[in-house]
C-alpha cells in the first residue's frame, strides 16, 4: 500500500508499479517534440493558420478558441492549445483522398485498414455512394442524393433515425432535431448515448440540471478536487493546467482510477516551460485505486467515514436538499468489511479521502466515463453527487459537481434537442412552433437504435458525424444491424470504419462536409462546462472539392421534405437565423438573438450554481440510496475453458486517440507499443504462468483476441486495459438501464497462453 510524505501526500499510489518504457510525468518534452514535428513540416503553414483561427478547438470539451482567439480559453488566458488540438488540426488539414482510390479499392479491401489508416487516407471531398451489389464506392450526383435521401425519409416516421457526434456546430445539431421532430420522429440517437447518459440522467433527477454546475472560474477558487474515473492527462490536457495551478495554491486532489496513469501523478505542462515542463508539476494529492465497477461502494465509504469524522453538513442538508436522511442511514449502516472488499480500497484511504474532502472549504467533484460506462452508473453519479451535497459543496462559489465531456459539443448537441429525453421547456416551444404536439412515441436512443435495426425495424438512417459502427461494443452485432437498414447517410470530414463495415442493404451515401474552421458562416459551440463559443468564418484548403455545410445539407432536405413547414428551410442556410429559432426555443440561450452583432460569447443562464436553489419542483436537491454492487467475475469455465485468468478489462482510448479515431498506434504513456496489447499487474499475470511481452489470447463473450501482447503496468490486480474501437468486437453490450449506456469499463475476458 501507498505511504505519506511529509506534505501529507502519497509517495506514490498503491499499485504504481509501471513498466520501463512507461516516462517519469506525463506531458512534458514528447509533447513540444509533437509540435516541432507538426508545425515545423511543410503542413506548418496551415497548421498554425487553423491554430490562431477564431474558431473552437475541434478536440474536447475544455479546448479553446472562439472569439477570444485561438490560444485562449473562456477566462481569457493565453498558452491554451494542446497536442490534442493539433492532432485533430493536423487530420483535418490533410488532402483529399486521392480520386482514383476508391475506384480501385474494394470494399472488402477497404475493410482491411485499421483505424488510423482509414483516417489518413485524408480529406474526402466528393459525394459517393455504394449500391447494394456493388464492390466500389463511386461518386454521386447531389440531385441522385436528394432523390435518395427524400424517399429514404417519406417512410413511416418511427422507421427512419439520425445518430451524431459532437463534431458539429449548435446550428447543424437544432436543424437536425426540428428535421427529424417534424418528420414525426423522435429517433435521434446521439454519442453521449454511449458515455455521459448517466451524467444527464443522474444530474437532471437531482438538481434539475443536466450539465456541470461548475465554471472555468468557480474551479479556480477550488480547495479540493475529487476526480473519478477520468484520464484528462490524455484526453483533456487543457484540465490539467488548471489542476497544476490548483495545486500550487495549495489545494488537494483526490485521483480515483483503477490504473495509475502517470501524467495524473505528475504532469509537465508546455503552458509552464520554467517550473513545470521538464520536471513535471505534482498533480494527485491522494490516488486510490479501486477495483472497476466499485465506485459507489467507494463513495459509500467515504460518505460512512465523514458521518464517523462529524464532517458531514446537516444544516445544509435540512435546509437545501430532500431525501437526505435516507442516504445517511445508508452510510451509517454500511458495513466497513462489505465496503473494502467490494472497492478494494483500504479503510484508511478511505477515511484519509474523506478527512480531505470533509476539512476542505470548497470541493469540486469531476469525473469521466470511467464513472459512466458501467453497469450502475447513474447510482456511481448519484453517490458522487449525494457526497457533495452532504459536505454542502453545490450551490457556492469553488464547488460543485462537474462531469467531463469528452468531444467538443457533445453537450450542445443535447441542448439543441438532440437526445430522447427532451425538456419538457424545449418540447412545448417546438410544438408551438410546429403547431402540434411532438410525437409520444419515445425514440431510440443508440443502444436501441442498434437493437430495432438488428430487428428489421430501422428503413433510413442519417449520421452526422461519428462512427456508429466503431463506438458500438459487439462490432459483429453492430454491423449487421446496420447491414439491416436500407438507406444510411454518412456527413462526414474523414474515412472512418464505419463507412466501410456499416454499410447499408441498398445504398451507403457518404456525403463530404466542411470543418468547423471552414465553415463559410459563423457557428457555435458549447463547452463541457455550459461557455457557448463563436467561431468565425473560415475556408477550406481543398481545392476544387465537392463540399458541402451540414446546414445547406440538412435544410435542403428537410425543405425538399416540409416545403416552409413549419420554417423556410431555405433560409435557415444562414444560420444567423437559425440562431434566432435557438434563442426562442432554448432556455439559457436568449443571447443567441444577439451573438450575431455583439460578437459575446456567454455563459448559458441558469446552470452555474454559486447559490443552493435548484431547479427542482421543491426547489431542493434530492439525494438518493445507491445499493453497493455486486462485482462477481464468471468462472473460466463459462467461457469454455477449463482454465485461464479472468478479469475485469477496462476499454480506453490510448494517448494519442480523439473517440474511435487512433492517430498514434502504441501509447508511449503507458509503454504499450502498438493497439494489440494488454496492460495487466505483474502479480495477476505470474501467478497464471505469463510472462511479460508473452502473447495471449483474449476472449469475452461475443469472440477473442488472438496474438495480444501482455505489457506490465501500473493496474490494480484483478483488472487490465485494451484500447477501443479494437476490442470491441469481444464483448457483447451490457447496458445500464436507465440510461442506455454500456459498460466498456468492465468487461469480463479470459486470458489464456496464445496456442
Amino acid at each position: 500500500m501507498s505511504s505519506e510524505n511529509s506534505h501529507g501526500s502519497q509517495s506514490s499510489p498503491p499499485f504504481a508499479q509501471k513498466n520501463a518504457e512507461t516516462p517519469e510525468i506525463g506531458g512534458g518534452l514528447p509533447v513540444i517534440q509533437y509540435w516541432a514535428e507538426h508545425t515545423l513540416s511543410l503542413e506548418g503553414y496551415k497548421l498554425w493558420k487553423t491554430l490562431f483561427h477564431k474558431s473552437a478547438c475541434l478536440s474536447c470539451s475544455w479546448g479553446t478558441g472562439g472569439q477570444k482567439g485561438g490560444f485562449t480559453n473562456e477566462a481569457g488566458e493565453k498558452l491554451q492549445r494542446c497536442m490534442k488540438s493539433v492532432e485533430a488540426i493536423s487530420a483535418e488539414i490533410k488532402p483529399a483522398v486521392p480520386k482514383q482510390l476508391f475506384a480501385q479499392q474494394t470494399i472488402q479491401q477497404l475493410q482491411q485498414l485499421s483505424s488510423m489508416q482509414a483516417d489518413r487516407l485524408g480529406r474526402l471531398s466528393v459525394p459517393m455512394i455504394l449500391r447494394a451489389g456493388k464492390s466500389h464506392y463511386e461518386r454521386i450526383s447531389w440531385e441522385e442524393i436528394y432523390e435518395i435521401a427524400v424517399a429514404a425519409f417519406r417512410q413511416p416516421p418511427e422507421r427512419v433515425a439520425s445518430y451524431s457526434s459532437g463534431r458539429a456546430s449548435n446550428e447543424a445539431a437544432y436543424v437536425l432535431q426540428l428535421l427529424i421532430r417534424t418528420l414525426g420522429s423522435n429517433n435521434l440517437a446521439d454519442c453521449s448515448d454511449l458515455c455521459h447518459a448517466p451524467s444527464t440522467t443522474g444530474l437532471k433527477q437531482m438538481f434539475g440540471t443536466r450539465t456541470s454546475v461548475v465554471s472555468l472560474e468557480n474551479l479556480k477558487q477550488a480547495d479540493c478536487v475529487v476526480l473519478a474515473g477520468g484520464n484528462p492527462a490524455y484526453n483533456q490536457p487543457r484540465l490539467m493546467n488548471e489542476l497544476i495551478q490548483l495545486r500550487e495554491r495549495g489545494a488537494r486532489i483526490i485521483v480515483i482510477n483503477p490504473i495509475m496513469e502517470i501524467g495524473l501523478v505528475k504532469f509537465g505542462s508546455p503552458a509552464f516551460p520554467l517550473k513545470s515542463l521538464l520536471t513535471g508539476s505534482e498533480i494527485a494529492s491522494l490516488y486510490l485505486q479501486p477495483i472497476p465497477g466499485s465506485d459507489t461502494a467507494l463513495f459509500v465509504g467515504i460518505q460512512k467515514a465523514l458521518l464517523q469524522q462529524n464532517l458531514v453538513k446537516t444544516d445544509y442538508l435540512q435546509a437545501y436538499t430532500e431525501n437526505w436522511e435516507a442516504v445517511l442511514t445508508q452510510a451509517r449502516s454500511a458495513d466497513w468489511q462489505k465496503i473494502t472488499e467490494t472497492c478494494g480500497v483500504s479503510q484508511a484511504e478511505i477515511e484519509a479521502a474523506a478527512q480531505m474532502i470533509g476539512t476542505s472549504e470548497r470541493v469540486v467533484f469531476g469525473w469521466g466515463m470511467g464513472i459512466t460506462q458501467q453497469q450502475n452508473s447513474v447510482d456511481n453519479v448519484f453517490a458522487i453527487a449525494n457526497t457533495a451535497l452532504m459536505t454542502g459543496n453545490v450551490g457556492k462559489v469553488g464547488a460543485g459537481v462537474m462531469p467531463i465531456r469528452g468531444h467538443s459539443n457533445v453537450q450542445g448537441f443535447g441542448s439543441m434537442g438532440v437526445t430522447v429525453e427532451l425538456r419538457p421547456e424545449i418540447q412545448q416551444a417546438l410544438e408551438q412552433l410546429l403547431g402540434r404536439p411532438l410525437s409520444p412515441v419515445k425514440g431510440y436512443h443508440t443502444r436501441h437504435l442498434i437493437e430495432a435495426a438488428a430487428a428489421g425495424k430501422v428503413d433510413t438512417l442519417l449520421c452526422l458525424g461519428g462512427n456508429l459502427y466503431g463506438a458500438n461494443p459487439d462490432s459483429t452485432q453492430a454491423k449487421q444491424a446496420l447491414g439491416q437498414i436500407d438507406t444510411i447517410i454518412y456527413l462526414a470530414t474523414k474515412p472512418n470504419l464505419g463507412h466501410f463495415h456499416g454499410l447499408a442493404k441498398q445504398n451507403t451515401i457518404v456525403i463530404p462536409v466542411l470543418n468547423r474552421f471552414e465553415q463559410p458562416y459563423k457557428t457555435t459551440t458549447e463547452s463541457g462546462n455550459n461557455f457557448v463559443r463563436l467561431s468565425d468564418a473560415g475556408e477550406t484548403h481543398l481545392q476544387a472539392a465537392d463540399l458541402i455545410p451540414e446546414v445547406e445539407f440538412l435544410t435542403e432536405l428537410a425543405a425538399r421534405l416540409h416545403g416552409e413547414y413549419p420554417v423556410n428551410w431555405r433560409q435557415l442556410q444562414n444560420p444567423q437565423y437559425i440562431r434566432q429559432l435557438i434563442a426562442q426555443t432554448i432556455p439559457g440561450y436568449e443571447k443567441m438573438a444577439t451573438i450575431d452583432q455583439t460578437q459575446a460569447e456567454f455563459t448559458i443562464g441558469g446552470r452555474i450554481l454559486t447559490e443552493p436553489k435548484f431547479s427542482t419542483p421543491s426547489g431542493k436537491a434530492t439525494l438518493f440510496t445507491t445499493p453497493l454492487p455486486e462485482l462477481e467475475l464468471p468462472q473460466p469455465e463459462s467461457f469454455g475453458a477449463g482454465a485461464g485468468l479472468v478479469l475485469a478489462l477496462i476499454t480506453a482510448r490510448s494517448y494519442s486517440q480523439h473517440n474511435t479515431v487512433v492517430y498514434k498506434n502504441g501509447d508511449q504513456y503507458r509503454g504499450m507499443p502498438h493497439r494489440n496489447c494488454i496492460l495487466l499487474n505483474r502479480l495477476d499475470a505470474e501467478s497464471s504462468g505469463l510472462q511479460e511481452h508473452q502473447r495471449v489470447t483474449v476472449q469475452g463473450d461475443a469472440g477473442k483476441l488472438e496474438q495480444v501482447e501482455v505489457i506490465y503496468g501500473a493496474v490494480r490486480p484483478g483488472a487490465a486495459l485494451m484500447f477501443y474501437p479494437e476490442v470491441n468486437v469481444i464483448f457483447k453490450a451490457r447496458t445500464e438501464t436507465r440510461s442506455g449506456t454500456p459498460a466498456y469499463k468492465r468487461v469480463p475476458v479470459l486470458v489464456q497462453a496464445a496456442q
